[in-house]
């Protein structure tokens, strides 16, 4: 069995021998996630118009240019798309009240859950949170960053 590696930990199973380690294949990758909708233009509105995240079209899908430098890949499923049954991302933001406000404002209708209050806030433990869906039927979320939760 080879060494532990200080710098990675135990021995990757790709090891060759006592010391010597092979690149881990998407060690540095650059790795994103996506999801689908049903209809590509009423997704494109809603994540670029209502809820102000850049957005740009390739090939007929869209990309979701979030902060971090890391793209969300968003394809088309036609009829055959099924919305996510858990939250498919996560928004996080500085004042959780004033954000479900301003989406309020835009039109966007909060999640229902048990634990969640009137204004759509989960204050049943964890972070401040609050759920609602995209015009696919996805679960998307805003929390309260941590930081300014304590």
């Amino acid at each position: 069995m080879s060494p532990e590696c200080p710098a990675r930990g135990p021995p990757h199973p790709g090891s060759v021998g006592p010391g010597e380690y092979r690149r881990i294949m998407f060690e540095n990758t650059k790795a994103f996630s996506g999801f689908s909708v049903d209809d590509i233009p009423a997704a494109k509105q809603f994540y670029s118009q209502v809820l102000g995240v850049p957005v740009t079209e390739t090939n007929g899908m869209l990309h979701l240019h979030v902060a971090g430098g890391t793209d969300i890949l968003v394809y088309p499923k036609g009829p055959a798309h099924k919305p996510a049954t858990f939250t498919i991302l996560n928004f996080p933001v500085a004042d959780i009240e004033a954000a479900v406000k301003g989406l309020k404002e835009r039109g966007v209708a909060f999640e229902q859950l048990p634990g969640v209050g009137e204004d759509g806030i989960s204050r049943a433990g964890g972070p401040l949170i609050a759920w609602f869906k995209d015009p696919a039927g996805n679960w998307l979320s805003v929390l309260q960053e941590a930081e300014a939760a304590e």
